[in-house]
């Protein structure tokens, strides 16, 4: 069974950082790529950032190039997400999922983390 489990969000001010944890389970981590994608209410689901498995490439959403960076550990089946420079338009709950090789949709998600940014 596949579980993902994502940690570390809170509350910050706008500026600060936090560092986002994606503890897997049930599938081979390093066969997949990860995503984080984040929604806020009323909003829908976006990408935020990708690792992929083979070459570790990263992918940013323009809203947080610059700020955020992705990382895994094939060791320890985690990904990791560290936001700097947060904003109040960061503020929503954020998902990692890996991507379905076979199709690139993905299918398995956490329950997620809540961010959220103060002003």
């Amino acid at each position: 069974e596949v579980q993902l489990a994502e940690s570390g969000g809170g509350l910050v001010q706008a500026g600060g950082s936090l560092r986002l944890s994606c503890a897997t389970s049930g599938f081979t981590f390093d066969e997949y790529a990860i995503g984080w994608f984040r929604q806020a209410p009323g909003k829908e689901r976006e990408g935020v950032s990708c690792i992929r498995n083979n070459d570790g490439n990263t992918y940013y959403a323009d809203s947080v190039k610059g700020r955020f960076t992705i990382s895994r550990d094939n060791a320890k089946n985690t990904v990791y997400l560290q936001m700097n420079s947060l904003k109040p338009e960061d503020t929503a709950v954020y998902y990692c999922a890996p991507r379905s090789g076979a199709t690139g949709s993905y299918d398995y998600w956490g329950q997620g983390t809540q961010v959220t940014v103060s002003s």
